[in-house]
């Protein structure tokens, strides 16, 4: 089967899905989202109609080989991010014409659902408190916050009671708590707070150091019991490879829509199973990204836990499944997400509604973060 056309869509709140159709009108849909440069990936697409228009829509590894290979430039946000959602759209296709998900396609289903954490925020302990108890209500039992929203860059060591508090308001609501540093703090802040937490118990910290600086995540890694989290910002298997290699991380968070679809977020988790780490995918993103991480979910040992996008702030207003003909595919229960049973991602898309939406073309930028004392912060 030839691709005949592959299209994008500028869909708010700040998603780029992709469509894919085959020359005999067979359609596959993934999602490109980059938070805030939607218009750059779209540009990058122009590269890949040139390349793939007419291309057989089933040679998908071949497809990934030559869209990230023959460029000569490889790798980054953009790249792997049009890449990403193109993969993504080639499985749909793929599933849809064969009748079986992609999850089938890829050595067939290890389990049969997968247990879901969503986001809350608050600067105050009875805030976390309610939505800890909200998150309750809707059946979930973990929950990810932020550890340092109040911290400076070098901070002092009394404001980690604040954080201590937060995270004891949301477990007594029967929550298993992950923490997002987000990279903000100075290394030997991220020392110490890591230390301070560790009796807590939570189910990891995330980005205590941004990926940049790998020897002060492996100095870390050694100080604390606590699983380490990392991996949103890495793109490709050769980016997290160093990474496994050190012992520095305890669950890779790989985006699918941005470290090179189903195909090579496969083979990064994969290459984590052989060092005995977690997979727990990243996807803060659009209904597609998130049936895409449920596919990846279906067909992998080691993935131990799926992000939602539910109640982020900069999402609110556009619900995950107002693209979505089957909701129930996308929907918790219990916690736990489905692995879809129907055919390519497992989620029907609402064609006409993507369109309509497109007109409002959006153009979503990053918020930007500062500190008490007006410098800059890491999101």
């Amino acid at each position: 089967m030839k691709i005949g056309r592959i299209e994008t869509f500028y869909v708010p709140p700040r998603w780029l899905f992709v469509r894919v159709e085959g020359e005999d009108g067979a359609v596959g849909w993934g999602e490109a989202s980059l938070e805030g440069h939607a218009e750059a990936v779209g540009g990058a697409f122009e590269a890949l109609r040139d390349r793939f228009v007419g291309h057989d829509a089933f040679r998908i590894e071949d497809i990934w080989q030559v869209a990230y290979r023959g460029g000569f430039y490889r790798g980054g946000a953009v790249l792997m991010s049009a890449l990403s959602g193109l993969d993504q759209a080639l499985w749909d296709l793929k599933g849809r014409v064969l009748g079986v998900p992609a999850w089938q396609l890829l050595g067939g289903k290890v389990r049969d659902r997968i247990r879901a954490y969503a986001w809350i925020g608050g600067d105050r302990p009875h805030e976390i408190g309610e939505a800890a108890r909200a998150r309750r209500e809707q059946g979930f039992s973990a929950v990810k916050m932020n550890a340092t929203a109040e911290l400076d860059w070098l901070g002092t060591p009394k404001l980690f009671d604040a954080v201590v508090e937060r995270v004891r308001a949301a477990q007594a609501e029967g929550m298993d708590v992950g923490l997002d540093f987000h990279g903000r703090v100075h290394k030997p802040m991220a020392k110490q707070l890591g230390k301070a937490l560790e009796p807590l118990g939570l189910l990891f910290i995330e980005e205590p150091l941004l990926s940049e600086n790998p020897e002060g995540l492996a100095q870390i890694a050694a100080l604390t019991s606590t699983p380490i989290a990392l991996g949103e910002r890495l793109y490709s298997r050769w980016d997290f490879k160093p990474f496994l290699a050190s012992g520095a991380v305890d669950i890779i968070q790989p985006d699918l829509s941005h470290a090179g679809g189903l195909s090579e977020c496969r083979r990064i988790a994969a290459m984590a199973e052989a060092y005995d780490v977690a997979v727990a995918p990243h996807c803060p993103l659009g209904p597609l990204a998130l049936a895409a991480c449920l596919q990846l979910a279906g067909c992998t040992p080691n993935v131990a836990l799926q992000e939602m996008s539910l109640g982020i702030h900069y999402n609110v207003g556009h619900d995950l499944l107002n693209f979505c003909a089957n909701k129930e595919a996308l929907t918790a229960v219990d916690g736990y997400l489905p692995i879809p049973e129907g055919p390519g991602l497992g989620v029907d898309v609402d064609e006409a509604a993507v369109r309509e939406a497109h007109k409002d073309r959006h153009r979503w930028r990053n918020p930007i973060w500062r500190l008490r004392d007006g410098s800059f912060a890491e999101w």
